[in-house]
């Protein structure tokens, strides 16, 4: 019998309500399906090249969603993982969201030359908590059109742990709206990361019209089996190959 394996890009598609317990299951099924959803990253300052290419090699081996990182390695990390059919992520206006709409444009433009095809674009925070909606919504779309013209997707960091509950449905609107691919929870350099209850929520919101990315903290096993089970369809982490590893040892 064939290994059940996970749509990573759009699973939420597949039928008219998302079932997050089908999709945890069949995540958790084996670690190369784990390993489907998982965004391998590495966004430190102080990253090296070796590192960099460490996490590429750590991509094509595990077969992780994306090899994520600072656009100064989209470049190298391209390089890397080419001839494997994974891609390149990399961040935009990060870690704040508080570039110019235009400067977030040319961003995406250079990093899709440079052969990104996920861009994950921080929300602009101070003009959602002016509730300056069309501006945020128009921040976000201004991204989406870039990526689309390149075929490439966009996921929008909300950075939920500065926001109020009613800020985050908002957030969760403005950026499916907007044409986001994903909704993501947050950046992992501000004052929280992911947790349960916020993915639940996001999902909530955005129903079957988008992915939602949990990112944040997300350091094992039982971390990522949470996410998934309120309602994530992709993970970030650092310690990913700790976490399909320790999925591996499980089913031994």
């Amino acid at each position: 019998m064939a290994t059940p394996t996970v749509d990573a890009t759009a699973p939420e598609t597949q039928s008219a309500t998302y079932d997050a317990v089908a999709f945890a299951s069949a995540a958790l099924s084996n670690h190369r399906s784990l390993a489907a959803v998982i965004d391998h990253t590495l966004l430190k300052p102080d990253a090296s090249r070796a590192q960099v290419l460490k996490l590429c090699a750590e991509t094509a081996q595990y077969g992780f969603a994306c090899a994520m990182v600072n656009p100064a390695w989209v470049a190298t990390a391209y390089s890397a993982l080419a001839g494997t059919g994974i891609p390149v992520g990399v961040v935009i206006g990060f870690p704040l969201g508080a570039s110019l709409t235009t400067t977030k444009r040319d961003e995406a433009e250079s990093m899709l030359r440079l052969g990104a095809r996920e861009l994950d674009m921080v929300l602009n925070i101070g003009l959602l908590k002016s509730s300056e909606n069309a501006l945020v919504e128009s921040d976000i779309r201004g991204v989406v059109e870039v990526a689309r013209d390149s075929g490439a997707i966009v996921k929008v960091i909300l950075e939920t742990c500065l926001l109020t509950l009613e800020e985050k449905i908002l957030a969760s609107e403005l950026a499916c709206s907007a044409g986001a691919d994903f909704i993501k929870t947050s950046t992992g350099f501000s004052t929280g990361g992911a947790t349960a209850a916020d993915v639940s929520l996001m999902r909530g919101v955005v129903g079957t019209r988008c992915g939602v990315k949990a990112s944040g903290g997300i350091r094992t096993l039982a971390d990522a089996r949470a996410m998934l089970e309120a309602g994530a369809s992709r993970i970030g982490a650092s310690a990913s190959v700790a976490i399909v590893e320790a999925l591996d040892s499980a089913g031994k």
